[in-house]
């Protein structure tokens, strides 16, 4: 998958368009890369990156699949608040990561880190929910206000993760060398339930 497609698939699951400083990033290079062992982020604090990451871990888990851990989202994160995100959207990103926190700290009298699974993802499907009602309920005449933490961080997630090997070879269809065309065949075995990793292989 390039990232023109990346991009508009993303755009589609968030029901509407990449954010400013995602699209900035993707366009000026970033993309997710397994993190070696005592990898340590260059912009957020670790107990910040491990929190970003496992948020991302909630939204798309390992399965039999890879997750989101596995092709390096937290490092993502890091690289593109560190690289590319204006100080104004730094900032934005910071706060909403520390209110995230403040809510498991009000709603549990623990850390999200400490937290049970179950609660974990709780609150981040409860988060997501909110700030995703927010949004379509913003009717004012300028553009809607800059993303939340928690849609942010859902927007990198996705993205980064569909333009990881994983994600476009293992949890879309891929097919590197289209062979050839076959107008009729049985829907079971035209993508196996799976969307095509690229827009060349959709006519196979």
């Amino acid at each position: 998958m390039n990232r023109r497609e990346a991009i508009q698939r993303v755009a589609w699951m968030m029901g509407g368009a990449i954010s400013a400083p995602t699209l900035m990033a993707v366009l000026n290079g970033c993309a997710p890369k397994e993190t070696a062992a005592g990898w340590k982020p260059a912009f957020l604090t670790e107990e910040q990156a491990t929190l970003a990451g496992e948020v991302a871990e909630i939204i798309i888990p390992r399965t039999s699949t890879p997750g989101a851990k596995d092709v390096g989202i937290a490092a993502l994160i890091d690289q593109m608040l560190k690289d590319v995100f204006p100080k104004a959207d730094q900032d934005r990103y910071l706060a909403g990561l520390a209110e995230f926190e403040s809510q498991a700290q009000q709603q549990h009298g623990r850390n999200f880190l400490r937290l049970e699974r179950d609660q974990q993802t709780a609150l981040v499907k409860s988060s997501t929910e909110a700030a995703m009602q927010a949004q379509r309920a913003y009717t004012g005449p300028e553009s809607p206000p800059p993303r939340p933490f928690m849609l942010l961080t859902r927007e990198i997630t996705l993205l980064g993760y569909f333009l990881s090997q994983p994600g476009a070879t293992q949890v879309l269809q891929y097919n590197p060398l289209p062979g050839p065309f076959r107008g009729c065949v049985p829907l079971a075995e035209a993508g196996n339930g799976k969307q095509w990793a690229a827009e060349e292989s959709r006519r196979f």
